[in-house]
């Protein structure tokens, strides 16, 4: 049995389901109660679980994400809602100091289940303040696992898999995916942390992705496909761990390969990607491995020139291309 749900359903169904199993899980950060969510993501969570388990906070990021904290550090399982991604810079103290550090720093006294979720990256005509990919920046840290589904299916089955999770992890989302639907079994799923999919196979290019960017990834391929290129298209769901086997097993049957992300260039995930394939599959390439990304500028606010500097479908287009001429 299956039901037809929106990606925001399919979060909130995780962690409704999750509530239910373990009492130690709970819920807190902004308007996550009484307004159900920025994006209604914890729609019905309050009237379910009441005011001690989905916890309104104040616009205090740095506050609560360390209460958050020191709450698993003594047995709880948190989920922290940023808003945005954006607004984790007030707490990237509490992040980067503590929650990914402390089972290293106590020896191995303090384990730190807790998932910190919300949007990342672009939305729509939000400006530079509010649409930073974060995965790079957080991703240099050791101690996290770093999770970034592209549909509901994917959602539904990681974020279960992130609750149960004993080290801390960030789950990333996307605003723009949120109304997304898709069919998703009925009965509970989980998806291992760490494994990408291959979406579709093909022979002549390796494309790679995550997230938002996937949905221009299979546009892109559906087009180049008219014109007899086979591309094969591999969402990675999970950033931190790599699923480096899966990315160089496809490699070294295509020669290929074309990395897209929505970040930047320098210092990025396709930068840590490109990287990895020439380090396990550089004599199995037939042409350098070729990068789409944010172009070096703050994402403006105009609507024209932020399609300019985001990846697009035509960009892709153009790598895969330009690397199997």
């Amino acid at each position: 049995m299956t039901q037809n749900v929106e990606m925001r359903e399919a979060l909130r169904l995780a962690m409704e389901e999750e509530m239910e199993r373990d009492a130690r899980v709970f819920l807190l950060g902004e308007e996550v109660g009484a307004y159900e969510g920025a994006y209604k993501v914890s729609k019905g969570l309050l009237e379910k679980f009441g005011s001690k388990r989905v916890i309104d906070t104040p616009i205090a990021e740095n506050g609560f994400s360390g209460v958050a904290i020191g709450a698993a550090m003594t047995g709880l399982r948190p989920i922290v809602e940023f808003m945005s991604w954006n607004f984790s810079f007030v707490a990237a103290d509490q992040l980067i100091s503590n929650a990914c550090k402390l089972f290293y720093m106590s020896g191995g006294r303090f384990s730190v289940p807790i998932v910190f979720r919300g949007p990342n990256g672009a939305a729509a005509q939000v400006s530079c303040q509010h649409s930073h990919n974060v995965e790079s920046l957080y991703g240099n840290f050791p101690g996290w696992k770093i999770i970034a589904p592209s549909n509901a299916y994917d959602a539904k089955g990681l974020l279960k898999a992130a609750i149960r999770e004993e080290n801390p992890v960030l789950f990333l989302e996307n605003e723009l995916l949120y109304s997304n639907r898709m069919d998703i079994p009925k009965e509970e799923y989980l998806i291992a942390i760490g494994k990408g999919k291959v979406v579709q196979e093909g022979t002549h290019v390796t494309l790679v992705s995550y997230s938002r960017m996937m949905e221009f990834c299979k546009e892109a391929v559906a087009s180049l496909q008219k014109n007899k290129i086979s591309v094969e298209l591999i969402d990675l769901r999970t950033i931190k761990p790599l699923d480096i086997a899966l990315i160089a097993q496809s490699v070294k049957k295509t020669h290929r390969c074309v990395i897209v992300e929505e970040g930047h260039y320098f210092s990025g995930i396709s930068a840590e990607i490109g990287f990895e394939i020439t380090e396990h599959c550089f004599g199995f390439l037939d042409a350098p491995v070729k990068r789409v990304c944010a172009k070096e500028t703050p994402l403006p606010y105009s609507i024209v020139l932020e399609k300019e500097a985001l990846p697009s479908k035509e960009r892709i287009i153009e790598a895969v291309v330009a690397t199997i001429s």
